[in-house]
């Protein structure tokens, strides 16, 4: 399901195109992936190995001149690998904080669902609190901060499902999938001689992003399209199939991915589409089904699209 309105903010614009110039064939997954990005919301990229999925965070960090950071997670990594410990300085005669690499501001998390639900929770109270605790020192998180997490299909042996709480942290959930032929062929070619990544320059400040990032918030979302997002979420709470709904975090997530998604292209309001198009890759990932909807062959996305089939839309353009 696409949407595509060609206009662009023109900041917005350049950072896609920017993105672009690595990421052959991925412009939705770029796309909403900045929307998560201008949100101050995180993304879940479900998907197999091999993908591009570091190449499209790295893509993001590099264009917007931001420290990366990689936490590769394993069944052995520790929490105090992610947020870093306090060592001894003989020299100095004290302890020294060396920061973890949940200290940058674009945070790639690959393959989060290897590692112990202990070491999950170090990455995700940083994303919802946006700050670390270390040998009982709260430290905040610079702005911006920005976690792309990946994970394995569940299916994969030897991982740890996130519970229902920490899913909900994810502003987004995507899913990449493989290139088509004329993609696969055409990254070939690309990456023959040098790898497009190696070549890519930041297109704007980090000062300049965390601008763009408070005039989102300024988005106007009229009391229609406030009423939708409510109706929308609720219909997740009621539905046959749906063991637990989407909670008030829902449709908070989906308002601000609507402002961010408005704004993205050029508007200071949202329409009623905008939430029509971000829905499914808002609120799946924060349903648990019932047994009968597995045994009927159902899964969350087909859920959420019958509900937006059936939920009235609003005939206000949302403009204020």
């Amino acid at each position: 399901m696409t949407q595509h309105t060609m206009i662009y903010h023109p900041t917005v614009g350049k950072l896609l195109k920017n993105i672009q110039k690595v990421m052959i064939g991925k412009d939705e997954v770029a796309e909403l992936s900045l929307v998560a990005l201008l949100a101050e919301g995180h993304v879940l990229l479900e998907d197999v190995p091999g993908v591009g999925k570091t190449m499209l965070v790295k893509s993001i960090a590099r264009s917007v001149d931001c420290e990366f950071k990689r936490i590769q997670f394993t069944p052995d990594l520790l929490p105090s690998d992610v947020t870093g410990t306090s060592i001894y300085n003989p020299k100095e005669l004290k302890f020294e904080f060396r920061p973890g690499p949940i200290l940058g501001n674009i945070v790639l998390a690959d393959e989060i669902n290897r590692t112990s639900p202990k070491t999950q929770s170090a990455l995700l109270e940083g994303m919802e609190e946006k700050s670390v605790t270390v040998d009982g020192k709260t430290i905040p998180l610079e702005k911006p901060f920005f976690v792309m997490a990946t994970q394995n299909p569940i299916e994969y042996e030897g991982t740890y499902p996130l519970p229902e709480a920490q899913l909900d942290r994810f502003l987004l959930k995507l899913s990449m999938g493989y290139p088509s032929r004329q993609e696969e062929m055409d990254m070939l070619n690309r990456t023959s001689s040098q790898h497009p990544i190696e070549t890519i320059e930041s297109v704007i400040t980090k000062d300049e992003l965390i601008e763009l990032q408070k005039q989102v918030l300024d988005v106007y979302v009229s009391v229609p399209v406030q009423q939708y997002i409510v109706e929308l979420v609720s219909a997740t709470r009621n539905h046959p199939y749906v063991y637990l709904g989407a909670s008030p975090r829902g449709s908070i997530a989906l308002m601000k991915a609507a402002k961010a998604y408005a704004f993205m292209h050029d508007r200071d309001y949202v329409v009623p589409d905008d939430v029509k198009y971000l829905a499914p890759f808002v609120l799946p990932h924060r349903m648990i089904l019932s047994s009968e909807a597995q045994y009927d062959g159902k899964d969350e996305k087909g859920i959420i699209d019958e509900i937006i089939q059936q939920t009235k839309v609003p005939i206000d353009r949302g403009e204020r």
